[in-house]
Formats: C-alpha cells, sequence, structure tokens
C-alpha cells in the first residue's frame, strides 16, 4: 500500500451504488510539482488497472475523474491548489481503497 503525502481522499456513495472519491491539495509553489505527481500516480495506477473502462459511471464505465487546478494569490506566494474527483464502481472503489488505505467517510 503507498500513502499519499498531499492528497487525502473522502469517499462517498450515492443511493445508485456509485462511489465518489475526492481529494484536494494547496501548496506553496515548492510544492505543487509534488502534488501533481501523486495526481498522475493514482491515474496512473486507475489505468493500469480499470484503464479500457474509464468514462461516465452512468454508461456502466468502472470509473471517471474530473481535475481542476487553480491558482489563488496569498500574501507571500501564490497558492496552487488541485482538486480531484473519481466517480467509480464498488469494484473500482474497494481496489483503490487496497491500494491506498481507507479514504475518510464523505457522508
Amino acid at each position: 500500500m503507498s500513502t499519499l503525502r498531499y492528497l487525502s481522499f473522502e469517499l462517498s456513495e450515492d443511493t445508485d451504488g456509485v462511489c465518489t472519491l475526492d481529494a484536494e491539495a494547496c501548496t506553496a509553489p515548492q510544492d505543487a510539482a509534488a502534488v501533481q505527481a501523486e495526481v498522475q500516480q493514482v491515474l496512473d495506477w486507475a489505468r493500469r488497472h480499470f484503464g479500457a473502462d474509464e468514462g461516465p459511471i452512468e454508461d456502466g464505465h468502472d470509473w471517471h475523474h474530473a481535475l481542476h487546478t487553480r491558482t489563488e494569490p496569498g500574501r507571500d506566494h501564490d497558492w496552487h491548489t488541485v482538486a480531484l474527483t473519481i466517480s467509480a464502481s464498488p469494484a473500482f472503489a474497494d481496489a483503490f481503497m487496497a491500494r491506498y488505505g481507507e479514504p475518510t467517510d464523505g457522508g
């Protein structure tokens, strides 16, 4: 199991059984590349194990992701924020937890 340093995921599940893994990291400029590397690590893992089944969950796929980045001015430096959301089947969520550990309960 690999521990992520910057991304901390929350897990939620809707009434249709769709799991959502949400993570957000807000860092100073010197850590922005490390956060991007973690995002890439997670997406590379997903593509290796479920890549052929990436697409909208409502269409029967195992996973789909959205990645958003923004930079906000701060007093001493800009803040870099990365938000990664993965919608997933229960099978994907189980495999994710086996690889990265239990996310916190997002409700």
